[in-house]
C-alpha cells in the first residue's frame, strides 16, 4: 500500500469515527436556582409513640451520590442485594433521631449513635418506652434499641438479615424482639466460574404460563446458589438481656409474633426456584411456631406459581392472606376463594374468611363470606369488625360491619361506592394501638360510634375530614373539615374523648408543620417548627384550574407561574405540560378534581416544577382520563382521548393568557413517558416532548400492562396503535428520551428507550437519548437528577422557548 493510499485510509477512518462516536459527556449542572432546590434540606419524618405521649423526629439524609448508587449490587429473584453487607440495595436510610413530647416540648437528641450512622425507620415497642432500628454499615447491619426515658441508644445484635425487608418485630408487653440474622452456617459465598458447565434450559410442556415482564430474575444455577446464600436466615429472640435461636436456618421471608407474644406466624420459601417469576411466587410454606421455635401447625404449602391468574378479579386457588387477628391473643385468619379463583363463575359468594385459635389443633372456623373479592378486615372487638370487598373490573367497593363471634349474623353494609369516585369516598376507619401493640378500630361515645378520616375530594380540591359513624343508626356526622386557605390533614388521634388530634397544616406559602388541634373548641397549637426550604421561591404563583374537554368531561390542572409574572401585561410564556394518564370506567369519576390549591409549593428534587424558576409556566398534574365508553374498554379509544385531553389543557392555558400555543412541551414519567411519545406520534400540539423511563413497544409486555388485562393476541390492534414504536414514523417534533440503565420496573426495561431511539433515528426524527448510569425507575443520585434537569432545560430552551411559530 502506498503512503498516499495509507494516509487516505487513516483520514477516512478518523472521519468515520468522528461521525459515529460522540465525545464523552460528564455530569452537568443546571442553573444555580435549580441546584439550590435539589440541595434544599428535607423536613424530618415524624413518628408518634403508641401511647401518644411523644413524637420522634427522624432526620433525613441529602440525596445520595452517584458513587454510592454505583456500589455493587446483586439482582436476584426480583430483589436487589448489597453483597457487602447483605442488605437490600438502593434502600433509603436516615441519620439520627430527636425525641420530644407530643406538645413539642422537651426536645432531646438520641445519644449513643455512631457519627456515621445510617439508620432504618424506628419500630416502636407496644408501650412506647423503647424503639428499635437498624444501623447499616458497609459490611454489616446492626440492630439497636433506644430507651425513650433517657434518649440513649445501644447495639443489641449484628449480622441482621434484611433481604426480605426489615425483620424487626416487638413482642407484646415489651417481652422482647424477634429478628433475623444471616445463616451462621452458610459458609463461603458461591463463586461463578468463568467456564460454564452447560447450557441454561427452560421448557414448557403445553401448559399456559402467562406472567408480567418481571426483571432482576434468577438466570442459572449459580444465581440460585447465590440467592440462597443471602436469603437464608436464622430467627432470633432478644429478651432484653440476650438472644437465643428459634428453630433452624431457612429462607424465612416473614415471622410475625402473635398479639400475646406466645406464637409466631412464619413464612418460608423453598426450591424449586424459577427463572420467570420473583421469589414471592416460589414454593412457600406458612406455619405457626411457638415462641421457642417449635413447629405447632403447618397452615398451607403453596406450590410454585409461574402461571399467574390474568383477568379482572382472578386470584390463585387455595388459602391466601394469612394474618393474626389483632384483637385476640392468638388467632390466625385467612381467605380462600370459593370459586376456585375464577370470579367469572356465577356464585352467591366468592371468598370465605376462616380463622383458627390457639392451640391450633382444631378445625378452622368459617367467619364470613363476601359476594365480591375480599379486600381486607379492620378488626375492632369480639362482636364487631369492618370488612372490605370489591371488584377491580367494576371498581365497586363495599364496606360492611359484621360480627366475628356469630358467623350466622347478617352483615350490615356501611357504604358502597366507586373507588374512582373521590367525591363520595367515605374515608378510612381510624384505628388505635391496643394493649397488644396492634391496630384496631377506634371507638368513641362509649363504644357506640366509629371514626373515619379521608382526603375529602371535592370540586374545590381535597379537604380532609373526620367523621363520626353511629353504629346503630348508620348516620354519619362531620366533626371537622379542613378550611381554606389551609390544607390540613389528620396524622394521628391523641385522645378522642378530649377531642385532641395531631394534624399536618400547610398553605401555599407555609411549610407543613404538625399541630395539636382541639376538635371541641377549634384551638390549635404548633408542635414542630420546620422552616421554608427555599424562601427565595416564595413568589411563585399556584392556581387550581378547571376546564372541559370537547366532549364536556371536566378536567383540571394546577398552574404554576414564575415569581413576578403578570398575565395582564406580560407576554404568554413557554409552557410545560406534565401528566400521567389514568383509566376510568365512569365518566363522572373521571372528571373529578384531585389535589388541593392550598398545599405548600414543595418541589421534589426530580420534579418538572423546577422549570418554573427558569421562566416557564408549568401545567402540573393535568387530568388525562382514559374513560370506558359504550361498553368498550378504556384503551379502545386511548389515542383519541389522549389527544383530546392535551388539546383541552393547552386551549385553557392559552385562553387564560399565560401560554403561547406555539411553545408548549409535554412530559411525563413511566406511563407519562409513554403518553408523551404517543402524543408526539398522533398530534402536532407540542413543540417538543420529554419522555422519562417509558415503555414504547407494547409487544414486549404481551400479557397486559397498566390496567390493560387483554393479551397482545386478544387485542393486537390496540397494542399496535398504543405503541409509540409502531408509530415512530409519525413523530415530527423533537423528543428527548431519558432512562435509567438499571430500571427494574415491570415493563420498562432500558431497551424500551434504546430501541425506540434507534427507530426514531433511523426514520430521521429529531431525538436525543440520555441513559443515566445505574439509575432505576426513579432517579436517586444527585448527579443524575441535576444532569437530567440540565438536559431537559437545554432541550426546552432550544426547541420550545426559542420557537416562535408552529412552522419553526
Amino acid at each position: 500500500m502506498t503512503r498516499e493510499i495509507l494516509l487516505v485510509a487513516v483520514l477516512a477512518s478518523a472521519l468515520i469515527k468522528g461521525l459515529n462516536a460522540q465525545d464523552p459527556l460528564r455530569y452537568q449542572l443546571p442553573p444555580e436556582e435549580i441546584v439550590r432546590i435539589v440541595d434544599a434540606p428535607l423536613s424530618p419524618l415524624v413518628s408518634v409513640s403508641p401511647d401518644k405521649s411523644g413524637i420522634l423526629l427522624v432526620e433525613r439524609l441529602p440525596m445520595i451520590t452517584i458513587s454510592r448508587l454505583s456500589e455493587e449490587e446483586l439482582r436476584l429473584a426480583g430483589i436487589r442485594i448489597n453483597p457487602a453487607n447483605g442488605g437490600p440495595g438502593r434502600q433509603t436510610y436516615y441519620k439520627g433521631f430527636t425525641l420530644m413530647n407530643i406538645d413539642g416540648t422537651n426536645a432531646r437528641k438520641v445519644r449513643g449513635l455512631p457519627d456515621d450512622a445510617l439508620t432504618g425507620l424506628p419500630v416502636w415497642s407496644p408501650d412506647g418506652s423503647k424503639f428499635a432500628f437498624v444501623n447499616v454499615k458497609s459490611d454489616n447491619i446492626e440492630l439497636w434499641v433506644c430507651n425513650v426515658m433517657d434518649a440513649s441508644a445501644s447495639k443489641i445484635a449484628e449480622n441482621i438479615n434484611m433481604v426480605f425487608g426489615n425483620p424487626v418485630r416487638w413482642l407484646s408487653g415489651n417481652m422482647g424482639i424477634i429478628y433475623s440474622v444471616n445463616d451462621p452456617g452458610r459458609g463461603e459465598k458461591p463463586v461463578r466460574s468463568r467456564v460454564p458447565e452447560g447450557p441454561v434450559v427452560q421448557e414448557s410442556l403445553g401448559k399456559q404460563g402467562q406472567a408480567p415482564t418481571y426483571q432482576d430474575l434468577l438466570k442459572d444455577p449459580v444465581d440460585e446458589a447465590i440467592f440462597e446464600y443471602f436469603a437464608g436466615s436464622q430467627l432470633m429472640y432478644w429478651n432484653g438481656t440476650g438472644s437465643v435461636c428459634l428453630g433452624s436456618p431457612a429462607n424465612i421471608t416473614d415471622a410475625i409474633p402473635s398479639p400475646d407474644g406466645l406464637y409466631l406466624l412464619v413464612t418460608m420459601i423453598s426450591r424449586p426456584f424459577s427463572y420467570t417469576v420473583p421469589y414471592y411466587n416460589f414454593p412457600s410454606v406458612t406455619q405457626v411456631w411457638d415462641i421457642r421455635g417449635n413447629l405447632i401447625r403447618t397452615l398451607y404449602e403453596k406450590p410454585l406459581v409461574e402461571n399467574e391468574p390474568r383477568g379482572y378479579d382472578i386470584v390463585l386457588p387455595g388459602p391466601r392472606f394469612f394474618r393474626w387477628r389483632p384483637d385476640k391473643p392468638s388467632t390466625v385468619y385467612w381467605v380462600e376463594a370459593l370459586d376456585g379463583g375464577d370470579f367469572r363463575k356465577e356464585m352467591d359468594f366468592h371468598d370465605q374468611v376462616y380463622s383458627i385459635d390457639a392451640p391450633f389443633s382444631g378445625k378452622p372456623v368459617a367467619l364470613t363470606a363476601t359476594r365480591l373479592r375480599f379486600y381486607g378486615i379492620t378488626w375492632g372487638r369480639a362482636d364487631l369488625a369492618v370488612i372490605a370487598e370489591g371488584s377491580s373490573k367494576t371498581r365497586v367497593r363495599r364496606l360492611s360491619l359484621f360480627n366475628p363471634s356469630d358467623p350466622s349474623a347478617q352483615k350490615k353494609i356501611i357504604q358502597e361506592f366507586n373507588s374512582d369516585d373521590g367525591y363520595n369516598n367515605p374515608g378510612r376507619f381510624i384505628t388505635e394501638i391496643n394493649r397488644y401493640g396492634h391496630s384496631v378500630l377506634l371507638f368513641s361515645d362509649r363504644g357506640s360510634s366509629l371514626l373515619l378520616s379521608g382526603d375529602g375530594a371535592s370540586p374545590e380540591g381535597d379537604r380532609p375530614f373526620i367523621d363520626k359513624y353511629d353504629i346503630k343508626t348508620g348516620k354519619t356526622t362531620r366533626l371537622w373539615r379542613s378550611e381554606a386557605p389551609y390544607y390540613e390533614s389528620v396524622s394521628d388521634i391523641i385522645d378522642i374523648s378530649k377531642g385532641l388530634v395531631l394534624t399536618i397544616r400547610q398553605s401555599v406559602s407555609e411549610v407543613p408543620n404538625y399541630y395539636v388541634r382541639n376538635l371541641k373548641n377549634g384551638r390549635i397549637s404548633r408542635v414542630t417548627g420546620f422552616t421554608h426550604p427555599y424562601p427565595q421561591l416564595a413568589g411563585i404563583h399556584k392556581e387550581l384550574v378547571r376546564y372541559k374537554r370537547d366532549d364536556g368531561l371536566d378536567l383540571s390542572f394546577t398552574l404554576y407561574l414564575p415569581a413576578g409574572y403578570k398575565r395582564e401585561t406580560d407576554e404568554p410564556l413557554p409552557t410545560l405540560l406534565w401528566a400521567y394518564p389514568r383509566e376510568f370506567n365512569d365518566l363522572s369519576a373521571a372528571g373529578q378534581v384531585s389535589g388541593s390549591p392550598y398545599t405548600f409549593i414543595r418541589i421534589n428534587p426530580a420534579s418538572a416544577l423546577v422549570y418554573v424558576t427558569q421562566g416557564y409556566a408549568v401545567l402540573m398534574d393535568a387530568s388525562f382520563p382514559i374513560v370506558a365508553t359504550e361498553g368498550k374498554e378504556p384503551n379502545d379509544t386511548f389515542v383519541e382521548q389522549l389527544v383530546a385531553n392535551a388539546d383541552a389543557a393547552i386551549k385553557k392555558a392559552v385562553e387564560m393568557g399565560v401560554t403561547d400555543p406555539a411553545r408548549v412541551a409535554v412530559s411525563g414519567h413511566s406511563y407519562g413517558g409513554f403518553m408523551t411519545a404517543n402524543l408526539l406520534s398522533h398530534s402536532r400540539l407540542f413543540a417538543a416532548g420529554i419522555a422519562e423511563s417509558g415503555a414504547y413497544n407494547r409487544t414486549l409486555t404481551p400479557f397486559g400492562f397498566q390496567n390493560e388485562r387483554r393479551s397482545y393476541w386478544e387485542a393486537p390492534e390496540i397494542y399496535n396503535r398504543m405503541s409509540p414504536f409502531m408509530n415512530a414514523d409519525k413523530v415530527k417534533d423533537p423528543i428527548l428520551l431519558i432512562h435509567g440503565t438499571a430500571d427494574n420496573n415491570t415493563g420498562t426495561y432500558p431497551i424500551q428507550s434504546e430501541r425506540y431511539y434507534s427507530a426514531l433515528k433511523g426514520l430521521g426524527a429529531i431525538v436525543r437519548l440520555v441513559m443515566l448510569p445505574n439509575e432505576s425507575h426513579g432517579y436517586e443520585a444527585r448527579e443524575s437528577v441535576l444532569h437530567k434537569h440540565w438536559e431537559v432545560l437545554n432541550w426546552m430552551d432550544k426547541y420550545v422557548r426559542n420557537r416562535r411559530n408552529k412552522s419553526d
